[in-house]
């Protein structure tokens, strides 16, 4: 039972009743698994481009480009880096006066090839008046790490990922989001000279975000003669979801509702307020320094010139159907571009009549289009690709993680054990339909794709929700290309130790 203090609490987050009590009820029911038809592959499912394919797509990009275009570059930024510095947060907990992991080890065997060194260093000094050489020679690598992670020092403990210092240059270090800027103007920037970035972050960052951006972004647009036009925006609480406790009631504090994240599923809200024409997004630590940088941009221009390419095919189907001026074999092309280059299958197509078969495919054609790169499996963690059954009945391409499949079911278990590729966050997106007119992204999201976790707040368990996942359940009503892309174009920095890799190390 919702009380008068509840419905003040709803209204000023932005909540309707009817939202929360359908996400309470979600709790009560759970989430359903989806129906898993088949792992997507290079047999079927997932695109392999031959090189001169590749010269086509290319060229129909650069094209785009000279077109005043709205192309906007999507960057979830908002996740904290301290899981990126778990490791040493525990070696300070453990009390341990020396490293005595590997990982603890080649930290500090490696320091000095750190990006971020040189701050790190300008800290100790200030702060206890020795190098950091010094320190570890004093076998102090406790105020090493607290130099690098408290607020006394960098905080990197405490700051995105986005603000660390990532990659160093002879002219200095970048942090990850410099080196978005950098990506963006080399296969985003339009015929008008316009790089377009968005930054989701959190509310406690916002300020230190912006205020980098302002620092930073003049000698980006002089050095690459582009007019940066960079955004930021929270997520906002519209999208927060309801705790509940172990008995599925709502969890309160001091009478308080709480509410918790969305998760990175309720970004599809902030992507919707984006007027652009095609979106790019990328995780923000999937970044490498400008040696390694030729392989990204290509891929990147190279799913944008196949969006393209598919998008002005569509349009051209809608139109046609618009006209009035087809006939029964243009519908069956129309069919089978849906069924072939769109792998959307729907058994019951073969008893419609032709009005009914215009209806249908204008209802799938006329919907947002994602392309998505899709790597070769290698064990990385990452959503997957599959043909999983809709809502409608249809069967489509979909991105689906581990908790979406029921692994109980051989079966089912079978598919994701044979799956050959995952998706690295690696999309590029259109969001306005033919006509010119910007799709409602909201109205594409499977509801039913969410999962609940077990957490706890002030020592008592209770259970959370996170939203259909921004690139799962989020864009499940979409049109979907997977296209496999290089491993290469796949570094993302999980721990701090992950920029000692060779990709991330720039020479």
């Amino acid at each position: 039972m919702l009380t008068k203090d509840d419905l003040k609490l709803l209204s000023t987050k932005g909540i309707s009743v009817r939202k929360i009590n359908e996400q309470l009820n979600f709790f009560k029911k759970g989430f359903p698994f989806l129906n898993v038809v088949a792992s997507a592959s290079n047999k079927r499912g997932i695109k392999e481009i031959s090189e001169g394919d590749k010269k086509i797509y290319l060229t129909i990009w650069n094209a785009y480009l000279e077109q005043d275009r709205e192309i906007v570059k999507f960057v979830p930024a908002s996740g904290a880096a301290s899981r990126m510095f778990k490791d040493l947060f525990e070696f300070l907990a453990a009390g341990e006066p020396i490293p005595k992991t590997p990982f603890e080890q080649v930290f500090f065997a490696k320091i000095h090839t750190f990006a971020f060194y040189q701050s790190l260093n300008e800290c100790c000094v200030r702060n206890e008046n020795k190098t950091v050489d010094q320190l570890l020679e004093e076998e102090n690598y406790r105020l090493v790490v607290e130099n690098l992670l408290f607020d006394k020092g960098l905080n990197y403990g405490q700051l995105p990922k986005g603000l660390i210092l990532f990659h160093a240059y002879p002219e200095g270090a970048r942090t990850a989001m410099e080196e978005h800027l950098v990506e963006g103007a080399r296969y985003a920037r339009n015929g008008a000279q316009r790089v377009n970035i968005h930054f989701t972050v959190s509310p406690e960052h916002k300020a230190l975000f912006e205020a980098l951006i302002r620092e930073k972004t003049p000698q980006y647009a002089q050095v690459y003669d582009a007019d940066f036009r960079i955004e930021v925006s929270e997520q906002k609480s519209s999208t927060e979801t309801p705790a509940v406790d172990l008995e599925n009631e709502p969890f309160r504090e001091d009478s308080r509702l709480l509410f918790r994240p969305g998760g990175h599923g309720a970004l599809i809200e902030n992507l919707n307020d984006i007027t652009g024409d095609i979106v790019f997004i990328k995780n923000i630590d999937n970044v490498v320094p400008d040696t390694f940088k030729s392989v990204t941009v290509q891929q990147k221009q190279l799913l944008a010139g196949i969006l393209v390419n598919y998008q002005q095919k569509i349009f051209s189907y809608l139109q046609q159907i618009d006209s009035g001026k087809y006939t029964h074999n243009q519908l069956l092309e129309m069919l089978y571009f849906l069924q072939k280059e769109l792998c959307i299958k729907n058994p019951e197509t073969k008893m419609l009549e032709d009005a009914e078969l215009v209806l249908y495919i204008k209802s799938k054609l006329n919907r947002p289009l994602r392309v998505c790169g899709m790597v070769r499996n290698t064990g990385e963690p990452g959503g997957g690709p599959f043909f999983a059954e809709n809502p409608d009945g249809t069967i489509s391409l979909q991105i689906l993680e581990r908790s979406q499949i029921d692994l109980k079911d051989v079966k089912k278990k079978a598919l994701l054990d044979a799956s050959t590729h995952f998706n690295p966050v690696d999309l590029v997106c259109a969001l306005k339909n033919y006509q010119g007119e910007k799709f409602n992204l909201t109205r594409y999201v499977d509801k039913r794709t969410g999962f609940i976790s077990l957490k706890s707040k002030n020592g008592k368990e209770l259970k959370a929700m996170e939203l259909p996942g921004l690139w799962n359940g989020a864009m499940s009503d979409w049109n979907t290309i997977f296209v496999e892309v290089p491993i290469e174009t796949f570094n993302p920095v999980k721990t701090v130790n992950d920029l000692l890799r060779p990709e991330h190390q720039n020479g």
